[in-house]
């Protein structure tokens, strides 16, 4: 009985979602604000309320487009929230939310997360049209939010602020970006050679781990016998932590073949990631540990997937933007 009484509001989204305009992504809203309060009185969900501009400018457009069609932000609306867009340029039922909650009409992306009472879980989400700020408000609200947004969390706010890129030599390097990928702040790690010697390309957060920091993490895990500069001041800090003998000028970097080694060997290859689960995927299965802990739902369900697969057919996804390699996941 009570699928049966879903079958009207999984009809309503199907519908509406074939026909999802840009500004909107590809998160499957709900367009009733009756139809959200009810599913989240039911499943105690909160509400994921958007307003948007439809048919919208370009800053809308941008919304749907790269933050609202990020595989893992969508997943993330979709399975711990009830998504409700209410468009800020209509008449009718979307005025009235629009009057109820004092919204502008022709306004850009406005983000409330909300509860089935309409009470505000969060402050509003306006002026911020990253990425970034949706996941934070997603961890804001949720008691036990996800490892996926966590990452998401860390990745997003390394790109805002600027990462910074360092190369360190060692005798390994697969051991290597096992290590260095452990340092709290790094965000990517890249095996290869340069100046024919195995390296790890590391990228980090500067605000999170200063470059000194990281060096001497490095090099207590024996994971800096020399360090390929990029600048003058990474030259400069370098000769400080390891000595003059030990800092050398960046050269040419030749990319190994074998990125994340120990992810490599298994399924989990083929599931799209981004480069910080990645990062800590490889770390769980060196360890003998799933890498589920770290992954959405869909991505587990495609791990189980291709694990059903002959091992010829797990493509090596590793690198790959996880948006492009996500649409060709669904099932």
């Amino acid at each position: 009985m009570k699928n049966l009484l879903m079958l009207p509001l999984i009809l309503c989204v199907q519908s509406f979602f074939a026909q999802a305009p840009t500004e909107l992504g590809e998160v499957a809203w709900l367009r009733d604000i009756a139809m959200a309060e009810q599913q989240a009185e039911q499943t105690g969900k909160p509400i994921f309320l958007l307003f948007q501009e439809v048919p919208g400018c370009s800053t809308c457009q941008r919304y749907g487009q790269e933050v609202l069609s990020h595989p893992l932000i969508v997943e993330a609306i979709e399975n711990c929230f009830v998504p409700l867009a209410i468009f800020n340029n209509k008449q009718g039922a979307d005025r009235k939310v629009l009057n109820y909650f004092k919204e502008p009409s022709w306004n850009n992306p406005v983000v409330r997360i909300i509860d089935s009472k309409r009470n505000n879980l969060m402050p509003r989400l306006s002026g911020n049209y990253t990425k970034l700020g949706v996941v934070q408000s997603m961890i804001h609200v949720l008691e036990d939010a996800p490892d996926y947004l966590k990452i998401l969390e860390k990745e997003f706010l390394a790109e805002a602020i600027g990462t910074e890129t360092t190369s360190l030599s060692m005798y390994c390097f697969w051991s290597g970006e096992l290590k260095l990928g452990a340092i709290e702040g790094v965000v990517a790690t890249e095996p290869g050679f340069m100046h024919g010697r195995e390296i790890v390309q590391v990228t980090y957060n500067p605000k999170t781990v200063k470059y000194e920091d990281l060096l001497s993490q490095a090099k207590q895990s024996s994971c800096a016998d020399q360090a390929f500069v990029h600048d003058e001041q990474q030259a400069l800090q370098a000769k400080q932590v390891l000595g003059s003998q030990k800092v050398r000028n960046k050269a040419n970097f030749r990319l190994d073949k074998d990125r994340k080694y120990y992810l490599s060997k298994t399924h989990y290859r083929a599931v799209p990631m981004t480069p910080l689960q990645a990062v800590h995927a490889n770390r769980l299965i060196a360890n003998g540990k799933s890498p589920d802990a770290i992954l959405s739902d869909q991505q587990v369900a495609f791990a189980k997937k291709i694990a059903r697969q002959a091992k010829s057919e797990w493509i090596n996804r590793i690198g790959a933007d996880i948006r492009a390699a996500w649409s060709v996941m669904k099932f």
